[in-house]
């Protein structure tokens, strides 16, 4: 007796048209709100970027002239050199954290969910918080200088001293703040991780640190990667941890490029100027998510 397989019934057009339907009408409103309040903006400001527009609402079509002023103000470099220094800080430390306390959580057994909380919850506090608090613990009679006192090291100036103790301070502030994101994303990523590798590399004789960069790592390079371009972001955006502890300074050693923006924008009300260095911004962060991505698709293939 022989079994034929009868081939499924095509949908017809009014399905294939109704089933992509019913789903961007469930989609609809989170769209609109996108469109609205992120996408007509951001086209605002690449228009703005070419006017000289003042705070009164009037402007003047001026071209590229913001593009030029920009290219040759030697502040936008410094700027942008700020925050690149700050990114190299940042980001490897906030991956090696995250790494750290998810794998360490992957592993416990009991009150995982305690720890879990406990670990995330400075994440959902405010930068401004954090700032007020770490302003405390690296002041000069704060509790870092005063457990160096103890041992006989002095004060350490850490907000103004020079230009690596200053980001480096700010860079541990925001990674204290900031890593319980990636460390959810990573514990997740572990937990994808198929047991019977972990067990079939026990039986062969692996020890943890065999099994963590054999297995471990090469399993959750996408995912790595993936905290790699988001905390890139975070990076160049970062601007209220600088605002609330070191103002930019001392003398523009904490100087960002969403600094510079703010400044531009709302002390001297110079719209079309910091709409340009919005739109260099963008494009910066664009051109290094793109070579990350490429790398994770090399990495892949």
């Amino acid at each position: 007796m022989t079994l034929e397989r009868t081939a499924a019934p095509r949908p017809t057009w009014r399905q294939r048209v109704r089933d992509p339907g019913w789903g961007l009408i469930f989609v609809l409103p989170m769209l609109v709100l996108f469109v609205i309040f992120r996408f007509v903006p951001s086209l605002g400001a690449v228009g703005m970027s070419f006017t000289d527009y003042r705070l009164s609402g009037e402007f003047t079509f001026i071209g590229a002239e913001n593009y030029r002023r920009l290219i040759e103000d030697d502040l936008f470099f410094d700027s942008l050199r700020v925050t690149l220094l700050y990114a190299l800080m940042y980001v490897p430390l906030t991956l090696v954290v995250s790494l750290g306390t998810a794998t360490m959580l992957h592993h416990v057994v009991r009150g995982r969910g305690l720890f879990r909380g406990l670990l995330f919850l400075p994440y959902v506090t405010s930068f401004v918080m954090a700032g007020i608090i770490w302003i405390w613990i690296y002041q000069s009679d704060g509790l870092i200088n005063g457990a160096l006192e103890r041992i006989g090291l002095g004060p350490v100036a850490f907000l103004t001293g020079n230009q690596a103790m200053v980001l480096g301070s700010l860079a541990i502030v925001s990674v204290w703040k900031s890593f319980g994101y990636s460390m959810l994303i990573l514990l997740a990523g572990l937990k994808n991780i198929p047991e019977d590798l972990m067990e079939a590399a026990t039986l062969d004789g692996a020890g943890a640190w065999a099994k963590f960069r054999r297995i471990t790592l090469p399993l959750l390079r996408p995912v790595i990667f993936f905290v790699l371009v988001i905390e890139t972001i975070v990076a160049f955006q970062v601007f209220d941890t600088i605002y609330v502890m070191t103002g930019g300074g001392p003398a523009r050693a904490s100087y960002g490029l969403v600094y510079m923006l703010y400044d531009q924008g709302f002390k001297f009300f110079d719209f079309g100027y910091a709409a340009t260095i919005g739109v260099m911004l963008f494009l910066v962060v664009l051109v290094i998510s793109l070579v990350q991505r490429y790398v994770l698709d090399r990495e892949n293939t």
